[in-house]
């Protein structure tokens, strides 16, 4: 660990130099000249990546993270004792499927195996509203999934891990997911009484993000997709460890799944999500006629998942880089090679860039 934490120090102090440079010739240039301006820009451009940067290392790979997300977690507590929303459980032929609320706008799942009491928990964030659950049903924590190493996802790990002692964590381990038991690569298999779980590696958000898709055909269901921060209801998660290209992938390998297959998100950013695509594709009836359920979810303080990836693929700007219209509105063209996929990255970067000046309005 301490020798790959090398590489980003030698990049902040680098980026350190640099800056110092940058803000040298600002200071000796004449004022109003067009190195100055330009300059200045990039010094503010380059300064908030560095910070941004500095910070998400200091939260992924030090206790500060840890200390952030405890007050995360009581401030969560205090805020919503009963959870952010109100939440439905789909139960199968012998499989059920239990969304958690947990922190602001969290979600964590229980999958259990009704006939043999077996229960399995995806991202347990917060450790006491998971325990709850797991009581109130009755049944045995007997593995932990987790999507990546972010706390909001992995903050749980260690309580109940430990009061279950005959519980496995499960996760990538190329995330450095706390308390890690069982590393997986993708397509790996976990097997618990009828569920039988398969992680895909999905990397972007982070380094090994992984999701886990539980298979319908042994109870005769829908099969159920855990997205974690990778996909949301019209949404995707933020590009942390990786680049455009990584997380075009890891989108297409989602779409390589069945419409009729529930997606699970990590997050309740329906609403919000739903807004933004009416942005950049406000004639899409299909968004509409899904952001007026939400909206009436949302009244009520209701969940708004599962939803289907056949209804994701029809009003996720997100999952739809391939739809010319998109294309047409919002980006480039394909370029002299005719490379479809770098056009279509390019595009989802957009589209992000977009997404942050709507969330910031």
């Amino acid at each position: 660990m301490a020798w790959q934490g090398w590489p980003a120090l030698w990049q902040w102090v680098a980026g350190c130099w640099l800056l110092l440079v940058l803000v040298l010739v600002l200071l000796v240039s004449p004022r109003g000249c067009r190195v100055r301006r330009g300059l200045r820009g990039l010094l503010m451009a380059h300064s908030q990546r560095l910070l941004f940067r500095i910070g998400y290392s200091l939260y992924t790979r030090t206790w500060l993270g840890y200390l952030f997300y405890r007050q995360q977690l009581r401030r969560a507590r205090n805020r919503y004792p009963k959870g952010h929303s109100k939440t439905q459980p789909r139960l199968f032929n012998g499989v059920k499927v239990l969304p958690i609320p947990v922190l602001s706008d969290n979600y964590s799942y229980l999958i259990i195996d009704t006939q043999a009491q077996l229960a399995v928990a995806v991202d347990p964030s917060d450790p006491r509203a998971v325990q709850a659950s797991i009581e109130k049903e009755g049944v045995t924590l007997v593995a932990i999934l987790c999507t990546h190493k972010h706390w909001d996802h992995s903050g749980g790990n260690r309580d109940l891990s430990r009061r279950h002692r005959d519980c496995r964590v499960y996760g990538s381990p190329q995330d450095g997911i706390p308390y890690l038991t069982h590393p997986l690569c993708h397509q790996d298999v976990v097997s618990v009484g009828r569920l039988q779980i398969r992680a895909l590696a999905t990397p972007g958000h982070t380094q090994g993000h992984l999701v886990y898709l539980l298979d319908g055909e042994p109870y005769k269901g829908p099969s159920c997709l855990f997205s974690g921060d990778l996909l949301f209801l019209s949404g995707c998660g933020r590009t942390f460890e990786g680049n455009a290209e990584t997380m075009l992938s890891s989108l297409d390998t989602v779409l390589g799944l069945g419409d009729d297959t529930l997606l699970w998100p990590g997050h309740e950013y329906a609403e919000e999500n739903l807004g933004f695509a009416g942005v950049v594709e406000p004639e899409n009836l299909a968004r509409e006629r899904k952001m007026q359920w939400v909206q009436r979810q949302r009244l009520e303080r209701k969940g708004t998942c599962p939803s289907t990836l056949g209804e994701e693929r029809s009003y996720n700007p997100f999952l739809r880089t391939h739809c010319l219209a998109l294309q047409e509105a919002l980006g480039p063209g394909p370029g002299p090679t005719g490379d479809d996929d770098c056009s279509r990255a390019q595009l989802l970067e957009e589209l992000r860039r977009l997404k942050d000046m709507h969330k910031s309005k």
